[in-house]
Order: C-alpha cells, then sequence, then structure tokens
C-alpha cells in the first residue's frame, strides 16, 4: 500500500507491559467510528500492515492494541512514535456540509497584501490549531489556520483566500 491509498489516523505513544500492547494516540477525531482489522505502520517511508488481535479505547483519544506476531516488548519496541494509516476505503463517510482544516491540503493559499504564497502541502494538526505548510519563494512556512487570518474558502476554484499578520513570513524569509 502507498500513502496515498491511506489516511493517517494517529500515532503510537508508548509499549504497556511486557507482551507486545501499544499505546495509540488517534489524531483522526472519528477514530471510534474506524473498523481496526489491520493498520498501517510507517516504517521509514514503507507502510507495513499490522493485524490487530485486540483493541481497548479509551476516553482521551487513545486505544491499546495489541497486534498479531507482536507478542513481547522487544517487538513492539520498533513501533514507538511511529505514524499509523488506514486504507482510503475504510474512511467514514461524511455529509456534504462537513468541512474539516486538512481538507485543504492542495489547495492554493493566497494572502491578500502578498498575492499567491503556493499550493498548500501539509495540514498537521497541533494543540490549540491547525497549521498549513506552504513553500514561499523556494521556502518552507507554515502559518496557522484559524478564522482570524482567513477571509475566504472558495470550494470550487481550490483557493484560500488570507489575511495574514503583517511580518509572519519575514520570520521565514530573513
Amino acid at each position: 500500500m502507498k500513502h496515498e491509498e491511506a489516511f493517517y489516523i494517529g500515532y503510537v505513544t508508548k509499549t504497556r507491559g511486557l507482551k507486545g500492547e501499544v499505546q495509540i494516540f488517534f489524531e483522526f477525531d472519528e477514530y471510534e467510528k474506524l473498523s481496526f482489522d489491520v493498520i498501517f505502520a510507517d516504517m521509514n517511508g514503507k507502510l507495513v500492515p499490522y493485524f490487530v488481535a485486540s483493541a481497548k479505547f479509551q476516553v482521551n483519544k487513545t486505544g491499546y492494541f495489541n497486534f498479531d506476531d507482536v507478542d513481547h516488548i522487544d517487538k513492539a519496541q520498533p513501533l514507538l512514535k511511529k505514524k499509523l494509516y488506514l486504507p482510503l476505503t475504510q474512511m467514514p463517510e461524511r455529509g456534504e456540509d462537513e468541512f474539516f482544516y486538512t481538507d485543504l491540503k492542495g489547495f492554493m493559499a493566497v494572502d491578500e497584501a502578498l498575492g499567491e504564497l503556493g499550493e498548500i502541502l501539509e495540514v498537521n494538526e497541533y494543540p490549540q490549531q491547525f497549521v498549513a505548510t506552504v513553500l514561499y519563494k523556494e521556502t518552507e512556512i507554515l502559518f496557522p489556520l484559524n478564522e482570524d487570518f482567513i477571509v475566504e474558502i472558495d470550494d470550487d476554484g481550490k483557493i484560500l483566500t488570507l489575511d495574514l499578520p503583517e511580518g509572519l513570513l519575514d520570520i521565514y524569509l530573513s
């Protein structure tokens, strides 16, 4: 499976006990709706399948998982901090009016003052906010995606119009 055929759900935070159990932190909001037969771990750029033997969900966006053939802490150790994915075919259906900041990946970012910034390459969720990554003047820049900076989202034209604070991009370009 390739990265284009999968969507990101979270990462392994730690091992638990000696029998290979791992804790997963979910960054995918509706993780309870997902089916966990097989999870793909990003191991050095390749998606490696891990078949789920058992899963116990917690209230704090985490879950404890056991995988087939991972029956000892030493076998679980290489999974620490690895990003986890599921096939796109398992992505839950969304209503037409549902929109997520992560949907902005691939949109053209345009600042009202500076003009075209570039295509949004990545959208990452951090505590308190989402952050977009754009290649502007051959430099990777990051800017927060929040209501204060977003002027308009043109879904059809795939254009995100922004009013970024003066000097924000200077931090990256100087």
